[in-house]
Order: C-alpha cells, then sequence, then structure tokens
C-alpha cells in the first residue's frame, strides 16, 4: 500500500510555522524589469541630462534669487543634496538591474550564436566531404580527351589491319 503525501507532508520539504496574517505584496519581476530598463535608458539619455541640469539650476537660481521668504533651500542646499541623492539610490539598483536583465539576453544569443555556428560548421564539413567523393568519383570517370586518344588509337589501329601490306601482296605473273 502506497500511501500518497502531499506536498505539506513531505520530509524533505519543511513545515511553515508560521501563520501570516499579512500577506507579501507580490509584482510582475518582468513587468519591474521592463520599467527599470526603460528607465535605465531614460536616465542615458541627453534629454534627461538637459532636465536634470535645468531643474538644478532653477533650485538653485531660485534658492538664491527670489525672496527670502519664498525660499525653501538656503545656500547649502541640504534639501537639493538629498533629493539627488534619494533620485541615486533609486537610479543605481534600476540600472543594475537593466544590465542584469540585458546579460541574461546576451547569454541567450551568445548560446544561440554558439548553437548556429556549431550546425554551419557540421555542413561546412558535410559538404567538404561531399566536394571530396565528388572529386574523387570525377578522377574515376573518363574524360572527353581521354576517350579521343584511345578511340584515334583504336581507329588508327584499325587502319593499318585493314590496309594491305605492301611487302605481302601476291606477284602477278
Amino acid at each position: 500500500m502506497a500511501e500518497t503525501r502531499t506536498p505539506r507532508s513531505r520530509l524533505d520539504t519543511p513545515q511553515d510555522t508560521r501563520r501570516r496574517f499579512v500577506r507579501r505584496p507580490s509584482y510582475d519581476s518582468d513587468a519591474f524589469g521592463v520599467f527599470a530598463e526603460q528607465f535605465a535608458r531614460y536616465m542615458g539619455t541627453a534629454r534627461f541630462l538637459i532636465y536634470m541640469t535645468a531643474f538644478v539650476l532653477f533650485w538653485f537660481v531660485w534658492n538664491v534669487a527670489a525672496p527670502a521668504d519664498w525660499r525653501f533651500d538656503n545656500y547649502p542646499f541640504i534639501f537639493l543634496t538629498l533629493m539627488l541623492s534619494l533620485q541615486a539610490s533609486y537610479a543605481a539598483p534600476l540600472i543594475l538591474l537593466a544590465q542584469n536583465r540585458q546579460e541574461t539576453r546576451d547569454k541567450v544569443v551568445a548560446e544561440q550564436d554558439r548553437q548556429a555556428n556549431a550546425r554551419a560548421h557540421a555542413d561546412m564539413e558535410f559538404l567538404a566531404r561531399e566536394v571530396a567523393s565528388l572529386r574523387m568519383a570525377v578522377g574515376e570517370v573518363a574524360t572527353r580527351d581521354y576517350l579521343r586518344s584511345e578511340l584515334k588509337t583504336l581507329l588508327s589501329d584499325l587502319e593499318e589491319r585493314s590496309r594491305p601490306d605492301d611487302d605481302e601482296t601476291p606477284a602477278s605473273a
């Protein structure tokens, strides 16, 4: 009698002793990866650099030239530094995630290229063997020049046999 065990009662699977009152958030890693790639691609453009430069310049000019009541970040620009650090702290992992996804795609493409190269190499070896066998077969076939020379030789032999010999002609008396 074989007992069927459920996945929870298997001996090689640890039991979950905690009850989860709050479910962990789930997300689609592919959608998040696509977002990271788009974000990284955008951050690598001249448009992003121009917008970021314009933002920082506006921040600087506003907090230096505006009336004192309207300024929100005085000279050391601590809040600007905090915002730029926050932006960099989010940008770095997103860029790394995008690079990892690109590396995975590159590995797949490299493997496909390797397989295609292996198939092409096998095909070239097969064709080289076929060409060699055809050359050997052609080497055994009688060529036109060879046939002509053989026929000329046979024709000359026949002509010699059909011609009466001058020495052996009977004398008519």
